[in-house]
C-alpha cells in the first residue's frame, strides 16, 4: 500500500458504515418506485445505480484521498484509466442484480473490492434484504457478519450437490450437455453474481458455474469464497481473477473434492 500503510488502514466499520448508510438512504426506498432503461450492451440500470454510485465514491474519497474509484456505472475508457493507476483501487458494483431490483425480487447487494498491484487485498458484500455483510481481507480470512466462514469438506458426491448455475452467458453447446445430464442433485440461480459467491462461502450451495463475470461483479465474492476456503478457476483451468476489464468465467466448488469431480465432469484439466 501507498506509503507502507498496512491494510488495515481500510477499516471495515468504517466501510460497513458508508454501505449500510447508502442501502438504507437511497437503496431501499428506491424499491418502491424504479426507474430504469437500458445501456447499450442490453442490461438495465436504474437511477439508484447511479446515486448509489455517485454517494459511494464521494464517501471513499473522503476517507481514503489516496485512491482511486472504479465503478460499474462508467465508461470503459474510465474503468480501463483507473484500473491502470498505480495506487489502490476500490472497484464497485452499486447495485449487484439490477434486474432482479427492478423486478421488485429481493436478492441483490453492494459489492465492494479494493485492487491494489493486481491482487484483491479486500472484499465487502453487503445483502440489505437479509442484513447480511460478508467481508474478507487477503490471507486473513472471511467473515459473516463477523464471525467467520470455513468450508469444511461436505462429504456429497457430485451428484448429491445442489448447484448454483447461470445459463445465460454459458457456452450454448455446454449449457446444453448440462441442461440434459446434469451431473448434481438440483440447481438454483440467484441472478446476483457477488451472492453467488458469498452464499457458496456460507456452504448455501455446493457447485457452481457462470459463463462470464466482470471484475466489479465478482472481485469482492471471489475473494471472500477463497477466503472461505473455496476452490474456484476459469472453464480454462485458469486462475478466476485477472487484475483486467476482460470478463471471465467461473467454475466453482466447497471443497476439493467436488471441486475436482465437477472440473473432471465439465473436462477442465487440473
Amino acid at each position: 500500500m501507498p506509503n507502507n500503510s498496512p491494510l488495515w488502514v481500510y477499516d471495515l466499520e468504517t466501510l460497513k458504515g458508508i454501505l449500510i448508510s447508502a442501502a438504507k438512504e437511497i437503496l431501499l426506498p428506491g424499491l418502491v418506485n424504479v426507474k430504469r432503461r437500458h445501456k447499450a450492451d442490453g442490461s438495465i440500470v436504474t437511477d439508484v445505480d447511479i446515486a448509489m454510485q455517485q454517494r459511494i465514491a464521494k464517501q471513499l474519497q473522503q476517507h481514503w484521498p489516496d485512491t482511486v474509484f472504479l465503478g460499474e456505472e462508467m465508461s470503459s475508457q474510465a474503468q480501463q484509466h483507473q484500473l491502470e493507476a498505480d495506487r489502490p483501487v476500490w472497484c464497485l458494483d452499486p447495485l449487484d442484480g439490477t434486474s432482479n431490483f427492478a423486478a421488485g425480487i429481493p436478492c441483490f447487494a453492494i459489492s465492494l473490492a479494493l485492487l491494489y498491484q493486481g491482487q484483491i487485498q479486500l472484499g465487502v458484500v453487503y445483502d440489505p434484504m437479509r442484513g447480511e455483510l460478508f467481508a474478507a481481507y487477503q490471507n486473513q480470512g472471511a467473515t459473516l457478519n463477523g464471525v467467520a466462514l470455513s468450508l469444511q469438506p461436505s462429504g456429497l458426491a457430485l451428484k448429491q450437490a445442489i448447484g448454483i448455475i447461470d445459463f445465460k452467458r454459458l457456452p450454448e453447446k455446454l449449457a446444453m450437455r448440462i441442461v440434459r445430464e446434469a451431473p448434481y442433485a438440483s440447481q438454483r440461480s440467484f441472478g446476483s453474481v457477488a451472492l453467488d459467491w458469498c452464499w457458496l462461502a456460507a456452504g448455501r450451495g455446493h457447485v457452481y458455474i457462470h459463463g462470464k463475470q466482470k471484475i466489479w461483479d465478482y472481485a469482492a465474492g471471489y475473494l471472500i469464497f477463497q477466503e472461505a476456503g473455496g476452490y474456484a478457476s476459469t472453464l480454462s483451468g485458469e486462475a478466476v481473477f485477472v487484475n483486467e476489464l476482460i470478463p471471465r468465467s467461473a467454475v466453482a466448488a466447497v471443497d476439493k473434492a467436488l471441486f475436482d469431480a465437477w472440473q473432471r465432469w465439465l473436462g477442465i484439466a487440473s
